[in-house]
């Protein structure tokens, strides 16, 4: 009843109020492209990526899903959750909920579409299948065309291809294109699993849906609306007329709708009769908490602290939701954050901010570079920087460590220990691997050490520290850099790689050299018939009567006299040696009575011992260099390379104290974690394949009938139960023991375990054919050994069975076995143990008949090649990565689980195997946080269930606290979590910290209404805003998103909600995903400027293109989901160069076209190395007199939009030579500056008779201006483009749409137009031309890249705001004129031969550091590198500006630039009205063709019978139709 009272007097003191208008907002929504996606198919790709068995099972399980539901999308989605829920995936379900709720898979379901669309389908079929190329739907024909594959290619399968467990390689290859869950699935699916199941086909599922208007909404990103200065008004005064598309007004009609602790939807239910005086209560409550009175500078000193107060004493459960609505709202909310702090709070926080500011942490390193970086560590000190991240990289880390976290619950492990293990860092090492050179066999040429010519020498290592110029080889008497050459003298390439040490070691470069001859070891073969042992012989001689130098310089003479690609012969030592030795017969050098064969035998051992790869082999401190890296110059440069990158690994040991002058270096060096005693690549790769032992069972191999049911996890579980030998590294040895081949890997496995504690071993048969008694007795002795014996009588035994005596072994037994009962074993009936040992290398470890293979913790290591050699060596090699690793720290976590040790060893492999099979990322790091008593929010877990610990580190008031706020309250809904959000404040303020509301979309799982269709949305809502500010709208995406505003009637540049009705509805579309890439070329090791890739299909290779830039060989390419094709661009970029490898494709390593998958919305990042062909070395791409043999690289791009934005004319049919068109760029955003844009245009088109095309920047043009553009073209006869690019995410990025809109007018030149453009015009969209531009595009640079215009200097009254004149700016300049940017020429050819567009990278990056800097970014920053890219000042009359320049002049200007006057702060239109004459006839001109168009699309939606509401859609066909006329 108090509660009704209290209402009621709220309501009496309500000031009196007339009625206005309901509260007004902004909404924002975004779709994908493509068509909307079932949700069945997205939770089957969910649990694909947990296993292909899941995957499979789902899809079994759901065939027939749409009979099992009433209909309603909400019921149809909770019974995919429910089925989904059927997977062993406890900590999982609520991940699986999200995924569908961020449609996380959407992007995965359509790359299977487009990829059918490439087919492309049979005709009128909803569901095929491909059998080697031939499609159809008709099921009677697939045995005829499975009988006639053999005749034609397989098709080629991608990573991400589903494909039937078990199936044969040999067999036809069958893709079933269709749906999951619908009528013609089941008919289809049931068919081919018949046929696989029979082993008559390999069956491949891929998605297949039938066309649907309907789009996926997205979320995942944030949505900005930020207060905009409105110190010069410039916002358009057209009335914007028509109802909202899809606006929904929200706020009052919220179930919830809280305002300042009043739940009006609850009081609007509970009191429907005060209904009218709830909402006028609501509307003052909401237009008092909106006021904006500015802050004093007092107030705002300490608003981070205050802001934290407040959010730190809420109650911990509503924190989050303050923290959000504070941030979130902050220009409304920051006059209400003060209060009373808590003396403790604020002592609290500032000791844990002076704590990561001034870098004094217990940790050795930190993550905490400025007050406001922002970040988040997970339970295993995975950590998480919110400045960069998207939610679907939070997701899949929060997916990774629940795998982590359940494989542990299911070993039993105890919650505690979990996370103990979590924050193992056990991931493979990224560094170079070395081997010992500390080998007799190496022969050192020289010693630094030791050798008088180096004695001038300094010989501390405190050298290293003394200051020097960058690039200097230091010169210091020690053994710091040795180079390694193991070499067959009688190869071609021998001569060219000694000349080279040679060249070191003339040059006194400080590099000790040593040479490993690897020769035949026959003893038979003597140096009078041998090049190679002649050699030899030689370099012992000499270097026994003389020394090491001598004989190297003799070896050298033998070498020059073999002509180029020649080898080297028995005659060319035989004529050196008797030259430089007259006196000494050669034979008792040579011949067969020699004495000089020292390390002949050696030679051989240490390369075969190593396993370096094939010769020759170069090796910089024991690490081998790359094959493409032995060229002669490539070595040279190579070489001086690590000379100088080890230099800082040096100094840094000497700084530490690590490395004294009294040790000795190589010693040091062979002592460091990356040398190991052998190379093998099998085993070093970090790419690696691991089996999932994250369970436990007591099944066992001996049990065939059940073994044949389990799955895979509970496979592995049952062979590791029969293994009885306890170790920390545990080794699987398969293969079929009763083949030589599988014997000996058997016998170095033995060999090995005999010689370390740390290795147990266990063992699988892999027959060569179907288990019998007569080809398995050896496998079966193995077994029996096992079963009946002691384990070192069963080792022991067992080594003598692994050798070719294997008839006496198997009869006589090894001394000490009981062999009656071995007997017994031996001679048993079963075979249980042969048939489930077969079933598991087949499906499990994935081996073909008798294949080899080496398990080692749970990791795969094969199948082994036939003849491929794995050793003892390999063995010690493989245990002691492992225990290097993760091994050792994961035995001393285990040991204080205080289990028994037969279990404990177990424990170890499975955990390994756990942790080392989830993806690398950051290295895991335990950081000691500061007490949180008083700074910050603690949300505790739910206790007795797992729970993921996360810390997170915040400054409230700054853009990364709008983002983590509302992920946090995600997370909390999602996991159990154990949370720690720590305040880490900035002091002393002067400045509103932010100045824009902000929205992220994020649900954590997918919204219904009431009918159980789908909640409109997810949407930004931006409800009850203040009215009187100007607001502009900016999209926060992850980095790989391409989004366009595509449907608004609004101005979203310029948002003045006084003139709104309601609702501001803004409709967005993600138009691409990035593909991102960095191209080296390897003779170089530099970018290839100006290479270019296109990215196409089978059908279409050219549909996007791009150019290669200078800094970090960085290149982009819009995509959407879909498998496409890499390739080098015909024309010069094909002829000049190759691709010689790649990374992160879906390709083999030796294709020439690379095949991309982008099948999620995550960032895809390649690397590509090219490659000169050997006819075009010394060719440039960007050498004069050169150009692409084809009509531009933009023009594929219009093809792929149906010639959307081409203006109105074929590019084939229309080509004209390029000196016959003018190219101009210009830049807009809001409605304003794009009317400004479109007279402009019109100013160009009447005064210029070359035939004009326009480029304009598509990023932020309004839905309405795209639309209009087409129609012009057509009218007034023009090319266009739009052309995008996407801020590169190593660019340091501007936050202020103004900014961003700045720098792509001079940051991105180069690669923004194709290379056959050699010149452009950029003309800012509020200019009025008056003269032909051909005389400015003809116009003498007299070699600059670029010319720009002066600043006027003749309107004196101006010369107190001319800020060139004094300060930095008269220093920087030295008597130079400061140049405006609203109007310049670009010699495109010179920009990117000067590598113009990178040195403006380079330099804006790092200026853009100091956010004092650039203050006009645009002109700011060529005119700051005009010393180093110089600018051509075009004559005055070019541009003429009223602010600047005198109106005598004005007669004389070409062209006319509205800029501002900071001293009238005149609005655009005003200026432009009164200063120009012709710019009204040009503004109603276009307001009749915008007139007319409206006409057509009137008349052509009363023809159609359609509503006027449908305008834009014939709007949009009217776009399409005269784009292609």
């Amino acid at each position: 009843m108090w509660q009704h009272c209290a209402l009621l007097l709220s309501l009496s003191l309500l000031p009196v109020v007339s009625g206005g208008a309901d509260s007004k907002g902004v909404t924002t929504s975004l779709t994908t492209k493509w068509a909307s996606t079932p949700l069945l198919l997205e939770a089957s790709e969910f649990l694909a990526e947990e296993s292909q068995e899941m995957f499979w099972d789902f899809v079994e399980a759901n065939q027939n899903i749409k009979g099992e539901h009433d209909g309603s999308l909400n019921a149809y989605y909770d019974l995919i959750v429910k089925r989904a829920n059927d997977y062993p995936l406890p900590l999982c379900v609520c991940h699986h909920c999200f995924s569908l709720s961020l449609r996380a898979y959407s992007a995965t379901v359509h790359s299977f579409q487009q990829i059918a669309s490439n087919e492309p389908p049979p005709s009128g079929c909803s569901a095929f299948f491909n059998v080697h190329g031939e499609k159809s739907c008709d099921t009677e024909k697939l045995t005829a065309l499975m009988e006639t594959a053999a005749e034609r290619p397989k098709p080629y399968l991608f990573k991400s291809d589903h494909r039937f467990p078990g199936s044969n390689p040999d067999i036809p290859v069958v893709i079933l294109y269709a749906e999951i869950g619908s009528s013609e699935f089941t008919m289809f699916h049931q068919l081919m699993l018949s046929k696989a199941n029979k082993g008559l086909a390999t069956y491949v599922l891929r998605h297949y849906l039938s066309p649907s208007s309907r789009r996926v909404y997205l979320s995942g990103y944030g949505v900005e609306l930020a207060i905009k200065n409105q110190e010069y008004k410039a916002k358009d005064d057209t009335q914007v007329q028509g109802a909202e598309v899809n606006a929904t007004l929200m706020g009052e009609n919220d179930p919830v709708d809280e305002v300042q602790g009043f739940l009006f939807g609850k009081l609007k239910t509970l009191y429907p009769e005060l209904k009218e005086q709830l909402k006028e209560l609501r509307k003052h409550l909401v237009e008092s908490t909106n006021e904006m009175a500015p802050l004093k500078v007092w107030q705002m000193q300490d608003l981070s602290f205050q802001t934290a107060a407040r959010i730190l004493a809420a109650p911990s459960s509503d924190a989050l939701n303050v923290m959000r609505d504070l941030s979130q709202n902050f220009p409304t909310k920051a006059r209400y954050t003060h209060t009373h702090t808590n003396t403790n709070i604020f002592f609290d926080i500032s000791t844990w901010t002076h704590r990561t500011s001034s870098g004094t942490h217990t940790h050795t390193h930190t993550y905490i570079h400025t007050y406001i970086h922002t970040y988040i560590h997970t339970s295993s000190g995975t950590h998480i920087d919110c400045m960069c991240v998207c939610v679907s990289s939070v997701f899949e880390v929060l997916r990774s460590e629940a795998r982590v976290m359940e494989g542990l619950r299911s070993l039993l492990i105890e919650t505690p220990f979990i996370h103990d293990i979590l924050k193992l860092n056990v991931q493979p090492s990224d560094s170079d691997y070395a081997v010992d050179i500390r080998n007799p066999a190496v022969n050192w040429i020289n010693n630094l050490e030791t050798d008088s010519r180096y004695g001038s020498w300094p010989y501390s290592v405190q050298e290293l520290l003394r200051p020097t110029f960058p690039g200097v080889v230091r010169q210091i008497r020690k053994n710091f850099h040795n180079l390694v050459v193991i070499l067959d003298p009688t190869h071609e390439s021998s001569a060219e790689l000694l000349n080279v040490a040679e060249m070191f070691y003339s040059n006194n470069i400080p590099l000790r050299i040593g040479l490993v001859f690897v020769v035949s070891d026959v003893d038979e073969i003597d140096g009078m018939e041998d090049a190679g042992v002649a050699l030899l012989r030689a370099f012992n001689y000499i270097t026994e009567e003389l020394d090491a130098p001598a004989a190297f310089d003799t070896i050298i003479s033998m070498f020059n006299r073999v002509p180029s690609g020649g080898k080297l012969s028995v005659g060319d030592v035989v004529k050196v040696l008797e030259k430089k030795f007259p006196y000494v017969e050669v034979g008792s050098i040579l011949g067969p009575d020699s004495t000089y064969d020292d390390n002949r035998k050696e030679g051989r051992g240490y390369y075969m011992q190593t396993g370096v790869g094939p010769l020759p082999v170069v090796m910089y401190n024991g690490m081998p260099y790359q094959r493409e890296q032995l060229d002669p110059e490539e070595l040279e440069t190579v070489t001086m390379n690590k000379i100088l990158e080890t230099t800082s690994f040096y100094q840094r040991a000497v700084y530490m104290g690590e490395l004294a002058t009294d040790q000795d270096v190589v010693d040091f060096i062979m002592t460091q974690p990356n040398v190991v005693p052998r190379i093998n690549p099998r085993i070093l790769s970090t790419a690696r394949t691991y089996l999932d032992l994250s369970n436990t069972n007591n099944h066992f191999i001996d049990q065939y009938a059940r073994f044949l049911f389990l799955d895979s996890r509970e496979k592995s579980t049952a062979v590791a139960n029969n293994d009885g030998y306890i170790r920390p590294v545990t080794f699987w040895v398969a293969g079929d023991f009763d083949q030589p081949s599988g014997r000996q890997l058997l016998y170095d496995a033995i060999r090995h375990m005999k010689t370390s504690n740390n290795v147990r071993l266990g063992l699988i048969n892999n027959p060569s054919d179907s288990p019998s008694e007569e080809n398995s007795r050896v496998a079966r002795a193995i077994w029996a050994a096992m079963q009946t014996q002691t384990a070192n009588n069963a080792k022991n035994y067992i080594t003598k069975l692994a050798k070719e005596e294997t008839a006496k072994a198997l009869e006589t037994g090894a001394e000490g076995m009981d062999v009656a009962l071995f007997k017994s074993a031996f001679e048993g009936p079963k075979f249980d143990f042969l048939l489930s040992h077969t079933v598991y290398c087949r499906d499990v470890l994935k081996l073909g008949k008798g294949q080899r293979a080496v398990i080692s913790n749970g990791r795969i290591i094969g199948p082994l090649e036939d003849g491929e050699v794995f050793n003892q060596d390999d063995f010690l090699l493989l245990e002691s990565i492992i225990l290097k690793t993760s091994g050792e720290r994961i035995k001393s976590k285990v040991q204080q689980f205080g289990v028994e040790e037969d279990r404990a060893s177990d424990l170890v492999m499975k955990i390994d195997s756990l942790l080392s099979s989830q993806p690398k990322g950051e290295a895991r790091i335990e950081h000691a946080f500061a007490d949180d008593q008083y700074s910050a929010v603690k949300i505790r877990p739910t206790e007795g269930d797992v729970y993921f610990d996360m810390v997170a580190v915040v400054d409230p008031v700054t853009r990364d606290a709008q983002k983590l706020a509302p992920l946090l309250l995600v997370l909390k809904k999602l996991v159990n979590v154990n949370l720690r959000v720590f305040m880490n404040c900035q002091s002393k303020l002067s400045d509103l910290p932010l100045k824009s509301f902000y929205r992220y979309v994020l649900e954590p799982e997918v919204l219904f209404q009431t009918d159980g269709s789908f909640s409109p949305g997810p949407l930004a809502k931006f409800l009850d805003m203040p009215q009187t500010p100007l607001f502009t709208l900016n999209l926060n995406t992850p980095e790989s998103w391409m989004v366009e505003s595509v449907r608004t009637r609004y101005d979203l540049d310029n948002i003045y909600l006084e003139e709104v009705d309601s609702i501001v509805a803004a409709e967005y579309e993600l138009e691409h995903l990035l593909l991102e890439g960095h191209c080296f070329d390897v003779s170089t090791g530099q970018p290839p400027r100006g290479l270019q890739f296109t990215l196409g299909t089978p059908s279409d290779p050219v549909i996007v293109d791009t150019i290669v830039m200078a800094n970090l060989g960085y290149f982009q390419l819009k995509a959407n989901p879909g498998a496409w094709i890499l390739k080098l661009r015909k024309g010069r970029s094909d002829e000049i160069y190759k691709i010689y490898s790649h990374d992160g494709t879906d390709s083999p390593a030796d294709a020439d076209d690379l095949i991309v998958v982008l099948n999620n919305f995550k960032s895809r990042i390649i690397k590509v190395k090219v490659q000169k062909r050997p006819e075009k070395f010394s060719e440039e791409l960007l050498s004069d007199g050169t150009q692409e043999n084809d009509s531009g690289f933009w023009e594929s791009l219009t093809r792929y939009l149906s010639l959307r934005f081409t203006g109105g004319v074929k590019t084939e049919e229309s080509k004209q030579e390029k000196d016959d068109v003018i190219n101009i760029f210009s830049v807009a955003s809001g409605h304003l500056y794009e009317r400004f844009l479109r007279i402009m245009m019109l100013s160009v088109l009447k005064n210029t008779k070359t035939p004009v095309k326009f480029w304009f920047l598509k990023n932020y043009l309004s839905p309405a201006f795209k639309e209009f553009i087409p129609y012009m073209a057509e009218q007034y006869g023009f090319q266009y483009e739009l052309v995008q690019y996407k801020w590169p995410r190593w660019l340091h990025q501007q936050t202020e749409k103004q900014r961003i809109i700045w720098g792509y007018k001079i940051l991105f030149l180069d690669v923004l137009f194709p290379l056959s453009v050699d010149k452009f015009l950029f003309v800012d969209a509020d200019q009025i031309v008056r003269t032909d531009l051909k005389e400015l595009r003809d116009f003498d640079l007299e070699g600059a890249p670029y010319g720009y215009t002066p600043f006027c200097e003749s309107r004196r009254e101006m010369d107190g705001f001319r800020f060139w004149k004094s300060g930095y700016w008269a220093s920087h300049l030295a008597g130079r004129k400061y140049h405006i940017s609203a109007l310049y020429v670009v010699d495109l050819k010179k920009f990117r031969k000067i590598a113009a567009g990178d040195r403006l990278r380079g330099q804006y990056q790092g200026l853009s550091q100091d956010p004092n800097s650039l203050s006009n970014l645009d002109q700011d920053l060529p005119n700051n590198m005009i010393h180093q890219v110089p600018i051509k000042s075009l004559p005055q009359e070019w541009l003429w500006c009223e602010t600047w320049c005198d109106d005598n002049s004005k007669k004389k200007a070409k062209t006319i630039d509205l800029c501002n006057n900071p001293q009238t702060k005149e609005p655009k239109l005003q200026a432009a009205v009164r200063i120009v004459a012709e710019w009204s006839d040009y503004d109603q001109e276009i307001k009749r063709l915008q007139n007319r168009l409206m006409e057509d699309v009137v008349v052509a939606a009363t023809k159609d019978g359609t509503m006027f509401d449908n305008a834009v859609l014939l709007w949009n066909s009217i776009d399409r139709r005269t784009a292609n006329q």
